[in-house]
């Protein structure tokens, strides 16, 4: 009777063995060995049956049974065989032969001096055959059955089987390095960034020290997330940034992740939608699972407007593939807990169009705006990136700061490469301040067209031209001052005159409005005025100068006529599916008052830039004459010619005259420069733009 086994014991536990965890950043790669041995063993193979085939070519000869005969009758024939095919029909004989002088030259033959020779006979056995090789010596003929069906078959279907092979290698291979099978539509296409691989931290990232403070308690989260969880404390689910493009919102998020010390999962909102349905949301669903995971992590979405576009605006309305990828995205967002370690951030710079659902507290619980940097905030991203220039010592990157108003970080980044490849050119040793005014004046407006073919009377036409822009800008208060004037053609402009603001504006007064205005109209009467005629160089002006006074009659209530009331709502952007329908909110007769009102704004600027220039007649035409003997001049320069009739300093002739400043000639403040009073009232100009055709 066997024996109850005592309830207490139980087994033994063997130690398990311990589980590799593969990264996920590396994906499986190809398998380079396999690739090698099979392209070789193909290789031989064809290799093998094309010798075969040629070889046989170059030991047998074709003969028609004419010379067949003549051999015969001439003894030259050893043996004969006749071969009988039955798959293919035919027949044949073969044997040895001595060919003649001619044929032994291009054919292979034995130690006997003999080769193989083929006669095609037909279907049908020639009765006079038999007699024929009987009187020939050979009254008996041996049969041969030959059966080359699997051979024949083999041989046509190989070179397709090699290539349906090698195609099927290679996709097969590509398929595994992207991550997924070929029927792994609905996989989630985020790259993953590694804290191994990921080296960014807020020391590469300048310019937005607000946007940084408001992140870096994510960064304290991810690191530590028990000093917040122990005050009941919830940190944001998920992070919206909001900005105009190249300011830095991916960079910013790739130092998150950095400084946290964390994998970082980047994809883009357009990677979502397919054509296939059903195929988005299965991406939304894969990558937060993957996101879990991994946790801690970080999820980041650029341009989620691509996905986030408010449901139900589309033409039409309906309930298509977008809209489900965004409803998975609002349930997975939802179905997320901080405290696993998963913060979802996301990118846009175009939050007017984003879905009300995915801005609510609980999924994008905070917004960090990231606006174009400040002339403090420039002058740190031109230092971050001058970190990898070789650049001079005397390279005032604080005049470059304040020279590049509303430039973002990409373009900042720009112009210092640009400056780069400048210097490389003129095989200089390092970057000096007028390869960087350079740069920055090629990012702006284009490179210098000295090529371009212009006519005596064109050169004309633009000196006065940007002279009268020129004189305004000295002749009116409350302008920016004057950097440079040139009639250099660049980019789209035959000439350009450019102002450098003394400080970034955050808002228009009046004032300034008015006198920018009138700095516009300037190129138009400068060409009325001394050359009685009129270009299409002022269009650029013109457009300026009626955005200008559209924005004083709508929106800042600038307009005495019209008052304090904004006419129409004023985006940006417009939202077709959502803007379609959307009146403008004022009549008929306020439309034709509007119009009314932004005509006398331009057309007062007009009046009040023809009588300064009037009263500036002559030193409108030095300008002009100095412009056609140097092409460019710095604003010191042209305030010489107005305040003492001729150019102290002069440029060398036919060279640009030098951009940079030295940064204590840079500044106004420094060295202030005389505004030669108006005796009207006020007007026009433009904000740090360049006036000019």
């Amino acid at each position: 009777m066997p024996t109850p086994r005592s309830p207490s014991r139980k087994p033994p536990k063997l130690p398990r063995p311990p589980v590799r965890r593969q990264d996920p950043s590396k994906g499986d790669g190809p398998n380079w060995r396999g690739v090698v041995l099979f392209l070789i063993s193909a290789s031989v193979l064809l290799l093998a049956f094309y010798a075969h085939q040629s070889q046989n070519a170059a030991s047998v000869r074709e003969l028609t049974f004419a010379e067949f005969e003549g051999y015969l009758k001439d003894g030259k024939v050893k043996d004969v065989t006749l071969n009988v095919e039955p798959s293919a029909g035919i027949r044949w004989l073969s044997g040895k032969f001595e060919p003649s002088e001619v044929l032994k030259k291009s054919m292979r033959l034995d130690p006997q001096g003999n080769s193989g020779y083929r006669v095609t006979v037909d279907l049908e056995f020639k009765r006079d055959l038999d007699k024929v090789l009987a009187a020939n010596g050979f009254p008996q003929v041996s049969q041969k059955v030959i059966d080359n069906s699997t051979w024949q078959a083999l041989a046509g279907t190989l070179p397709f089987v090699l290539f349906v092979l090698i195609m099927y290698f290679f996709f097969r291979q590509q398929i595994r390095m992207a991550g997924k099978s070929a029927f792994s539509f609905g996989k989630s296409k985020a790259r993953i960034l590694s804290k191994e691989k990921n080296k960014v931290t807020f020391a590469d990232v300048a310019g937005v020290e607000e946007a940084k403070d408001e992140v870096s308690e994510i960064v304290e989260f991810l690191r530590d997330p028990k000093k917040f969880q122990k005050l009941g404390g919830r940190i944001p689910k998920g992070i919206l940034m909001v900005g105009p493009p190249g300011t830095g919102k991916t960079l910013l998020a790739k130092a998150i992740a950095g400084e946290a010390d964390v994998p970082f999962y980047g994809i883009s909102g357009s990677d979502f939608v397919e054509m296939f349905v059903g195929v988005g949301a299965s991406r939304v669903r894969d990558m937060f699972e993957q996101g879990k995971k991994t946790a801690p992590c970080l999820i980041f979405i650029d341009e989620i407007d691509a996905v986030g576009r408010s449901r139900g605006h589309g033409v039409g309305g309906g309930h298509d593939e977008r809209e489900q990828t965004l409803n998975a995205l609002l349930v997975e967002m939802d179905g997320i807990d901080t405290a696993e370690g998963v913060i979802i951030i996301a990118a846009t710079n175009r939050k007017d169009v984003l879905d009300p659902a995915l801005l609510r507290p609980g999924r994008f619980d905070r917004e960090v705006l990231i606006n174009l940097p400040d002339v403090k905030g420039r002058e740190e991203i031109l230092k971050v990136h001058a970190k990898k220039v070789k650049a001079m010592e005397n390279v005032s990157w604080a005049t470059l700061a304040r020279s590049t108003p509303g430039f973002s970080g990409a373009e900042l980044a720009n112009v210092i490469n640009e400056a780069a490849l400048m210097a490389a050119r003129r095989d200089a040793e390092a970057i000096t301040q007028a390869d960087l005014e350079e740069a920055r004046d090629k990012v702006r407006f284009g490179r210098e067209r000295r090529s371009l073919a212009m006519s005596d009377e064109q050169k004309k036409l633009t000196a006065y031209h940007e002279a009268g822009h020129a004189m305004l800008n000295l002749a009116l208060e409350h302008t920016d001052p004057l950097h440079k004037v040139s009639i250099i053609p660049r980019g789209p402009a035959l000439g350009v005159t450019m102002m450098l603001p003394i400080e970034d504006r955050y808002g228009y007064g009046k004032k300034k409005v008015l006198d920018d205005l009138c700095v516009a109209m300037g190129g138009r009467v400068a060409e009325e005025m001394f050359l009685g005629d009129i270009s299409s160089g002022a269009s650029g002006d013109i457009k300026m100068a009626t955005w200008y006074a559209k924005k004083m009659v709508c929106e800042w209530g600038m307009s005495g006529r019209m008052g304090m009331i904004e006419y129409g709502e004023h985006e940006d952007y417009v939202f077709l599916g959502r803007d379609i329908g959307r009146s403008r909110g004022y009549s008929e007769k306020t439309a034709r008052e509007i119009d009314e009102e932004v005509h006398q704004i331009v057309s007062g600027a007009h009046e009040r830039a023809k009588k300064i220039l009037e009263e500036n007649r002559a030193k409108v035409e030095l300008i002009a004459s100095a412009l056609l003997e140097y092409e460019t001049l710095d604003g010191a320069q042209v305030e010489e010619i107005v305040k003492h009739g001729r150019m102290m300093n002069p440029p060398p002739k036919g060279i640009s005259a030098p951009s940079a400043p030295t940064p204590s000639e840079a500044l106004p403040a420094n060295r202030p420069i005389e505004k030669i009073k108006d005796k009207g009232g006020i007007l026009p100009g433009l904000e740090g733009a360049p006036a000019g055709a």
